[in-house]
C-alpha cells in the first residue's frame, strides 16, 4: 500500500546505504549506548526580592556546618596521635633545661657569693656598673655553663680576671657525649667544674696603665719590677697534661718537695726560686685545699709557642686554677686564693734572685729567640728564592715571546741539554 502511495504521489524513495558507509558506522558502535551526561541541578536562590541573582550551589556533601572556632566538633581525640607521642619529649627537653640553667645560676651565685667578699677586701672595684645607679654587678654570664667576674684597683696589680666554668647539666645528650669522648680519648678528659682565676701585675707599668690624678705631685710610683720566670705547684693528675698544652710549663723542670702532699709536685726552672717561693703559708694554704687543686702558676711566657719575636716579649701573669668542691663548701679553697692575691706583693719584695740562678732562665729565653730567628732568616731566604725564580721565569718568557718559531725550538733543546748535564752531574756526586 505505502508503494502504490509513493508511485501516485512522487514519494522519496528511500536511500540505499553502501556497504562502506555501513562498515564505517560500525567503528563507532561501542559509543552506541553512551548516555547522555545527567546536567547539574540549578538551584535558584530567587527569594521575595526581584533583584536577587540567581547562583549555582554544590549540593551538600553530608558534614555538618559548624563555626570556625568550633573545632571539638570537627576533629577527635585519634587525629592528634602523632602530637601526643613528640609533645612529652618536648617538655622533658624544656624542662631539663630550665632545670639545668636554674642549678647552674644557684652554683654561681654560691660560688660568687664565697669569692665576692675576699675580692672587695682586696681590690677598690669589684664587678661592672649596674643598669641603677649606684649598683655593681659582681657577676656576668657568659652562658648557661661559663660565669665570670672582675677586680681592678689594688697596689702591684693591674687587674684580675675570674671564671666558673660549669657543666652542661641543661644539655643531657652533650654531656653523655663529653663524658664517652672522655673515656674513649685519653687526650680529650671529660669537662669538670673548675674555677680559673689571672692574676696581671704591673711589672714598673704603672706610669703607662694607671691615669695620674690631676694636681697630684707627690705620689711616687713604688717600683713593682720582679725577675721573670716559670714556677707551678700542680697536681700529678693533671701534670702530663699541662706540659703537653702549655709551652711555658715545657721549659720547667719537675720536682718533687719534701714539704708538699704527695699528690703536688713543683715545676720550676731552678731550684733557688722553688726555696723561695715556697713558703709555710703557701703550704699550709695548699694542705688545707687538697687536690681540689689544678696548678698554681707564676708565667712570663706564652702558653701557645711563640712563632714570631714579638711574641717572645715577657707578659708576667698569674694563674691559679682549682675544681668546685661538690658540696658547695669553699671554706677549704678560700685560704689559698687569698693568698694567691696577695702573692704579687711576695714577688716584689722578694722575686730578685741571684744572677747564678737567673743564668739558667734567660738562657732558655734566648734559646727560643734564637731558634725563632733561624726559622724567620729561613722563610726569608726561601721567599727571596722564590722571588728570584719567578722574575727568572718571567724573563724566560718573556724572551720566548720575542723568538721565532726556529729560535724557541734551538732554545728549548739548549735547556734540555743543560738539565741532562746537571743531572748527570748530580749522580756523579752521589755515586
Amino acid at each position: 500500500m505505502e508503494n502504490v502511495r509513493n508511485a501516485l504521489f512522487g514519494g522519496q524513495k528511500p536511500v540505499a546505504v553502501s556497504s562502506a558507509q555501513s562498515s564505517g558506522d560500525a567503528d563507532f558502535a561501542d559509543f552506541a549506548g553512551v548516555p547522555d551526561p545527567s546536567p547539574t541541578p540549578f538551584v535558584s536562590t530567587v527569594g521575595s526580592s526581584p533583584n536577587t541573582v540567581p547562583t549555582l550551589q554544590a549540593a551538600p556533601t553530608g558534614a555538618p556546618y559548624t563555626k570556625w572556632y568550633r573545632v571539638w566538633e570537627r576533629t577527635s581525640p585519634s587525629d592528634f596521635k602523632q602530637e601526643a607521642i613528640i609533645l612529652p619529649f618536648i617538655l622533658l627537653v624544656v624542662l631539663v633545661h630550665l632545670w639545668g640553667t636554674r642549678t647552674n645560676k644557684r652554683r654561681a651565685n654560691k660560688w660568687i657569693a664565697a669569692v665576692g667578699p675576699v675580692l672587695t677586701s682586696e681590690f677598690a672595684r669589684v664587678g661592672w656598673a649596674g643598669k641603677k645607679d649606684g649598683e655593681i654587678e659582681q657577676m656576668r654570664e657568659n652562658s648557661p655553663a661559663e660565669f665570670i667576674t672582675y677586680a681592678s684597683g689594688r697596689l702591684n696589680v693591674a687587674f684580675l680576671d675570674a671564671k666558673l666554668t660549669l657543666i652542661k647539666r641543661y644539655n643531657p645528650l652533650v654531656r653523655v657525649g663529653e663524658l664517652l669522648m672522655g673515656l674513649a680519648i685519653e687526650s680529650m678528659p671529660a669537662p669538670q667544674e673548675r674555677f680559673e682565676v689571672t692574676e696581671y701585675p704591673f711589672d714598673g707599668k704603672e706610669t703607662s696603665l694607671v691615669p695620674k690624678r690631676s694636681g697630684d705631685e707627690s705620689g711616687k710610683v713604688p717600683n713593682s719590677v720582679f725577675d721573670g720566670f716559670v714556677w707551678a705547684v700542680v697536681n700529678k693528675d693533671i701534670m702530663r697534661q699541662l706540659r703537653e698544652d702549655r709551652y711555658d710549663l715545657s721549659l720547667t723542670g719537675t720536682r718533687d718537695h719534701s714539704k708538699l702532699p704527695a699528690w703536688a709536685t713543683v715545676m720550676t726552672e731552678s731550684a733557688e726560686i722553688t726555696e723561695t717561693l715556697l713558703t709555710p703559708e703557701l703550704v699550709s694554704a695548699i694542705e688545707r685545699a687538697g687536690d681540689l687543686l689544678d696548678a698554681l702558676v707564676i708565667t712570663d711566657q706564652p702558653v701557645e709557642r711563640p712563632t714570631k719575636l714579638n711574641e717572645t716579649v715577657p707578659k708576667k701573669r698569674l694563674t691559679l686554677s682549682f675544681r668546685l668542691p661538690s658540696d658547695g663548701n669553699y671554706d677549704n679553697v678560700l685560704p689559698l686564693f687569698q693568698y694567691f692575691i696577695r702573692l704579687p706583693d711576695f714577688l716584689v719584695s722578694h722575686g730578685r734572685f741571684r744572677p747564678e740562678a737567673m743564668r739558667k732562665v734567660r738562657a732558655t729565653r734566648d734559646d727560643e729567640i734564637r731558634r725563632i730567628k733561624k726559622i724567620d732568616e729561613e722563610e726569608k731566604a726561601e721567599e727571596r728564592k722564590s722571588n728570584a725564580d719567578r722574575e727568572k721565569k718571567e724573563k724566560r718568557d718573556a724572551s720566548l715571546r720575542n723568538m721565532s718559531a726556529e729560535q724557541q725550538r734551538k732554545f728549548l733543546e739548549k735547556e734540555k741539554e743543560k738539565e741532562a748535564r746537571r743531572a748527570q752531574k748530580g749522580r756523579t756526586m752521589r755515586a
